[in-house]
Parts: structure tokens; sequence; C-alpha cells
């Protein structure tokens, strides 16, 4: 393998990576705080897309654009499915809070398929195949925003859990809530506000990835298998083991698709995934970070 190929495999790994960085830290987000794990968090990924689809199909608006307005859309929807739904089942026994979870992703999926009809749909940009070269290595203009899009949000949202007042709250609940609510915290409100969060920059990841992106209903499924791992490896409820667990999956995933193929290249994080589990159950970091 020549230097080019290789350094050229491991910048598209990390443009994946930083798609499944994004998407991972949202749900450690979700597991860190309330200490339940979102088994329909790739659905709202997948109405992110959609979003952007409407978005650009309706209106004309350019995908990056619609951002913020998923942003909110989605913060929303996660904030009343928390509030009317997943808040009965936080001191349930487990099994009750996954199949609560699996069934609003199927809900969500089913009346996506119902107003969209489950044919493939793609947005096009005047943007969507470009590319710049550098170094000898060739960047993809959509694939590049989406990346540097990601860290920056994923930073963003890392100050604002350290150095805001709300943002400390959230740490301090995610630590014992029980102590929280002695230091006058309204929990409660934290559950809304983490829980939306936490899927309204999945959406995100979903609406950078439309540009360059085929969009099907069920998609969401593939990227919530992947947050699993990448929550797993980086140590569940770990920030920053879950943002490093991303870009280190990308990366795995790109040389395996140039190894083995891009249809078999789950194989690899399939294999990660087992190896952690019996070696390494409680991930590389070995513990939860508030």
């Amino acid at each position: 393998m020549s230097p080019e190929i290789f350094f050229q495999i491991i910048v598209n790994g990390l443009f994946t990576g930083g798609i499944y960085a994004l998407v991972a830290v949202g749900l450690t987000l979700i597991y860190g705080v309330m200490v339940i794990v979102n088994f329909a968090h790739g659905e709202f990924l997948m109405l992110g897309i959609y979003i952007a689809f409407l978005g650009n199909s309706l209106l004309g608006i350019d995908p990056y654009m619609i951002i913020p307005i998923a942003l909110v859309l989605i913060f929303g929807l996660g904030a009343l499915i928390q509030r009317g739904l997943v808040q009965r089942v936080l001191d349930a026994h487990p099994l009750n809070q996954i199949i609560l979870l699996v069934g609003v992703g199927m809900l969500l999926v089913g009346l996506v398929q119902f107003f969209f009809s489950a044919e493939p749909k793609a947005i096009h940009v005047p943007y969507e195949t470009a590319v710049i070269s550098a170094f000898g290595l060739r960047f993809a203009i959509a694939r590049l925003v989406a990346f540097f899009a990601s860290m920056t949000i994923s930073l963003l949202l890392y100050l604002f859990l350290h150095y805001t007042r709300i943002g400390k709250a959230i740490r301090a609940v995610s630590q014992s809530r029980d102590a929280a609510r002695l230091m006058g915290i309204n929990v409660n409100f934290i559950y809304y506000l983490t829980f939306g969060i936490g899927v309204a920059i999945t959406a995100v990841a979903g609406v950078l990835l439309a540009p360059n992106h085929r969009m099907i209903p069920t998609m969401g499924q593939g990227y919530s298998v992947i947050a699993f791992v990448v929550v797993v490896l980086g140590t569940m409820g770990n920030f920053i083991g879950a943002f490093l667990g991303g870009l280190i999956i990308g990366v795995v995933e790109a040389f395996a698709g140039f190894y083995l193929g891009g249809d078999v290249k789950i194989i690899a994080s399939m294999l990660i995934f087992i190896l952690i589990l019996l070696f390494r159950p409680a991930g590389l970091f070995g513990r939860k970070r508030a």
C-alpha cells in the first residue's frame, strides 16, 4: 500500500468517524445522565436527514441551513417523548425501558414510511461531488464540512457541560440524582433537557449526511448499532471516550472496507465490539466520566 492510499484511507475514516462521534456523544450523554440506553437513537438521525430532504425539496433550502431548524424540532420532540413516555419507565425494569424505546423507534420509522414512502431518496446539491486536493489527498467538500461541523458541535457541547450553570447541573445529576435534588436542582427538567439535547445533536448528524447520503426510513438502525459499539468502546457515559471511539471506529471501518469491501466492513466493528466486551467490558477508558 502506498503512503498516499494509506493516508487517504485514514482521512476517509476520520470523516466517517466524525459523524459516528456526534451520534455516540448524544447516546452517551443520555445514558450518562439518565442511565437508560436509547434504543431509538438512530431513528432521530433518520428524522434529521428527512427534515433536510423536506426543507430542500419544498423550499429549496440548502441542507446545512436547516441545521438550526432540525435542532429545535428534534429537541422539542425529544423532550416530549422523554416527558410523556421515557420518564414513566426510568425506575422500571430495564426490559420495560428497552421495549418502550424499541417501540418508539418503530413508530418513528412507520410514520416516515407513511408520509415519505419506503423508496430511497436523495438530496442533490451543486457541491455533492465536489472535491479539493491537497498534499496528494482528495477531500470531498460535503464530507469535509460534515467532519468539521461534527467536531465543532462536540466541542461546544463539551464546553456547555463544563462551563455553564445548566451544564454543571446536568453533570451533577449524572453523578447523583439524590444529591442533585438536595442541592435544589430540578432533576426532571434536567432529564427533559438532556434527552432533548442528546437526540437533537444526533438529528444534526443526519442533516450533515444529507448532501451525499441515500436516505431510507430504516437507515437509523445501522447507526444505532454503530453508536452502541462506539459507546462501549469508549466506556458507557464517558463523553471523551464516545468522541474518540467514534473516530477510531470510523478509521477501522475505512481500512476494513478497503481490504474486505464496503459491504462487509461492519464485521470489523462487530469484532471490536465482541473483543471489548470479552477483555475490557468497562471500555477503553474504564470508567464513566461526568
